[in-house]
Order: structure tokens, then sequence, then C-alpha cells
């Protein structure tokens, strides 16, 4: 026991001994890093055009409203009948709150939905001169879409519910939107000045931008709770959306007085990852709506009847997925952003549109994603 007691006394004295170097290291390597960085945000830039405040920390509240929209276009043969299904989701835009803190345009954010749907996101986005990083995760449930379901499984009378349809069992969505750009003249024109106010923009310029983009999204409502929607759309319950797209681009940043920055960028994109992942379930909705007690009593049932006995039988099973490729596509980024800038506070509001294409055989559709985004912030 003495000699534990002992080897114990030994350590914690050297821990204690290390403690304070460590902590001097690290505060001098984070010095380090933030000289290599103070020097790559001015690196090759002309000052007549782009100036690097002196103080190198932005932090920024932000407010956010988005919405996502899937289409799925479809046409086949079951049993001898020729079909074409249309289903169309589309959610309610929805709004969030959020923060983002980083330094010279290297930083994190995060917000929180406070309307619509319920969900967050997660953005870290990474700046220099002359190109530029950014990553966008969010997920989200939505109990309310917006469904356009032209198919010949549904009276043309029963179209208009499907509009309001409310879900018991919200439909489960995830996106990643990473996208990477390179300026052809960075010397001149700032990326970072429109989107993250690290640098601020002093006279007008443009460039042409080379980009690329990864996006992948999930849709589920595989759930018994939803096995009438499933039904619908053919035995749909999941589907998952891979893409890779690369194009070229031109951004321009407008000065039109001092302080105020309106920027534009356009860039057509070739998509060459192009997957589509389809999971199918059967489900029991057809043997429920022919029962013969349901036949005789269904039009004595109040709504509420109709609900409790419905879901308390209806079931899906997985019968299987399919991975298809659906080839090239040409697909779309396009982004808008205002800025002002006054002594060191800023206000900025943008937008983003993103159109995802895919194809394979008779089945093909697409998915928009878009945000704006209002934010004020200040530099330290």
């Amino acid at each position: 026991m003495e000699n534990l007691k002992r080897y114990l006394s030994v350590a914690f004295l050297v821990l204690g001994c290390m403690m304070p170097v460590s902590a001097q290291n690290i505060v001098g390597l984070l010095k380090k890093v933030g000289a290599a960085i103070d020097s790559m945000s001015v690196s090759g830039l002309d000052s007549r055009y782009i100036e690097s405040p002196a103080k190198p920390w932005q932090v920024i509240v932000k407010g956010n409203v988005n919405q996502s929209v899937l289409s799925m276009n479809t046409n086949g043969n079951i049993a001898g009948f020729d079909y074409v299904a249309r289903p169309y989701l589309k959610t309610e835009p929805s709004q969030y709150v959020g923060l983002w803190a980083g330094y010279r345009g290297y930083g994190l954010g995060y917000t929180v939905n406070v309307g619509g749907d319920d969900g967050s996101y997660f953005t870290f986005g990474a700046t220099g001169g002359a190109y530029g990083v950014n990553v966008r995760l969010h997920r989200f449930e939505n109990d309310h879409p917006n469904f356009n379901l032209q198919s010949a499984i549904i009276p043309e009378e029963s179209k208009d519910a499907w509009e309001r349809v409310k879900l018991i069992d919200p439909i489960k969505m995830h996106t990643v939107i990473a996208d990477g750009y390179y300026l052809f003249n960075g010397k001149r024109f700032s990326y970072a000045a429109a989107y993250d106010q690290s640098v601020i923009q002093k006279r007008s310029a443009g460039s042409l931008m080379a980009g690329a983009m990864y996006y992948y999204g999930s849709i589920d409502y595989a759930s018994n709770y939803n096995g009438d929607l499933v039904y619908v759309m053919r035995g749909l319950g999941r589907v998952k959306l891979w893409q890779g797209s690369v194009g070229i681009g031109y951004a321009y940043n407008w000065v039109p007085v001092r302080g105020l920055l309106i920027n534009a960028m356009a860039m057509p994109m070739i998509t060459f990852v192009n997957k589509i992942k389809v999971y199918s379930y059967s489900t029991n909705v057809e043997e429920l709506m022919t029962e013969p007690w349901f036949l005789d009593e269904a039009e004595e049932m109040t709504d509420e009847e109709w609900d409790q006995w419905f879901y308390e039988r209806v079931r899906i099973e997985p019968k299987g997925n399919k991975l298809f490729n659906s080839g090239m596509r040409v697909n779309f980024d396009a982004r808008l952003s205002v800025t002002y800038n006054f002594s060191n506070w800023f206000v900025n509001a943008y937008g983003q549109f993103n159109n995802f294409r895919y194809k394979h055989s008779a089945n093909y559709g697409h998915m928009n994603d878009w945000f704006i985004n209002a934010s004020i912030g200040v530099r330290l």
C-alpha cells in the first residue's frame, strides 16, 4: 500500500508538471494555426477589391426557411392493365433559428426547428481566397406533406383529400449536401464576402468558377400506420438518392455603394454519379378494403371509427430493394445573396436552389431543395 501511494504521488507530480507545458503547447499551436489562416486569407488578394477585417472572428445569428420537393413518375402494366403513377411530395416551408461561429471563414453552425417540420441543420464551412468547401446536413420529419397522386388506384373524387393528408407516423427525411468550388479570379472576387462575411468586397468584380457537389437524400415513410400511402405509391416505402456532380459557372459581386454587396451565382452541372435505391413493400390494404364486414359497415362509420378500425389492422411487409444507375444528367445550382456591412456588424440574406434529377427505364423524377437564410453578425 505504501508503494502504491508513493507511485500515485509521483504520477500526480509528473502530471502536474506536464499540464502547464501541454497548455502552453496547445496555445502555441493555436496561435500558429491562426497565423497560417490569417496569411492564407490575404494571400494573393488585391486590396483595392477585397479587404480582410482586423477582427478575425465572426459570430452570426441565423434564421432559415427551407422546403424539399420530391417528384416521381412511373409507367407500367399490372395484370394486363397499363397504369401511370405520378406521386408528388412537397413539405411545407419550415423555419429554423441558430448560431454560426467561425475564424476567417472557417466555422460551424447549428440550427433548430421553430415551425413546420421537426428537425435540425448542421453546417460546416471553410473558405479561402480562391476556394471554399461547405457541408449542410439536414434531418427532419414531416407529418403533413402535400401529395399530388395521379394514380389509377385513387378515385378522382378522393385526390383532393390526399393533398391535405396528415400522417400518424411522419415521413423521415435526411439530406446531405457538400459542395466545393475554385475561383479563377480569386484575386479580385470573393465568394466568402457574400456568404460568410469573413472578408469585405470593396469594388465590383466577377469570376468564372469550377465546382463539385455531392448529394445524398433519404425519404422513409415505411410503417404500418402509412400502409395506405405505401399502397397508393405502388408499394414504394423508402427511397435513397446519391449524386455526384461537377460544373462550370459564373458568379458576380456587385457593390453599388460602400458597404452593400449583391452576389449572384449560377452553375450548370453534369451529374456523373446518379444512383437511386428503392425499397418495396407489400400491404394488406386491398384485402381490408374488400372484407365483407367492412363493405357492410363502412358507410355508417365516422372518420374516427374508420381510422381506428383501419390502422389497427393495416400491415406492410418488406419485399426487397433495387439499386438503379440513372446515368449522366444535367442539374443546376443557383444562389443569390445580399450583404450590408457597417462598423464591425453585418446583415445578410441569401438563398440557394438545387435541382437533382434521376431516370431509369420508365421511372424518372427529380428532387428540389431550396432554402432562404437571413442573419446578423458581428466581428470580434
